[in-house]
């Protein structure tokens, strides 16, 4: 069963950074496109970022693209959400998110291809 643990949230002001970390377990984390997704509350779940198993591609939201940047450390089967320029409507619980399907071709940003999600780590940017 794949597992998902995510670190790194806190409160920040507008304008700082914050790196959030994920840890997974229970998969070959290797073959897997990994995401991060972010919940404010009261609202729906919003894609943040995705990178693929490859490393070779990542996509992001347009509300994060240019501050927000995705990586992966397969050695250490974690994820890492590097998020700078913060604002206040980033403040949310971010959760890391796996894909079920090994390998796949694709790069999707969508819910049924990242299903496995972490509890989250909460973020609250000032202003």
């Amino acid at each position: 069963q794949v597992q998902l643990v995510e670190s790194g949230g806190g409160l920040v002001q507008a304008g700082d950074s914050l790196t959030l970390s994920c840890a997974v377990s229970g998969q070959t984390f290797g073959n897997y496109n990994m995401g991060w997704f972010r919940q404010a509350t009261g609202k729906e779940p919003e894609f943040v970022a995705a990178i693929s198993w490859k490393a070779d591609t990542t996509k992001y939201a347009d509300s994060v693209k240019g501050r927000f940047t995705i990586s992966r450390d397969d050695a250490k089967s974690t994820v890492y959400l590097q998020m700078t320029s913060l604002k206040p409507e980033d403040t949310a619980l971010y959760h890391c998110a796996a894909d079920f399907l090994p390998r796949r071709r694709t790069l999707d940003s969508d819910l049924t291809a990242l299903p496995f999600w972490g509890q989250g780590t909460q973020v609250t940017v000032s202003s």
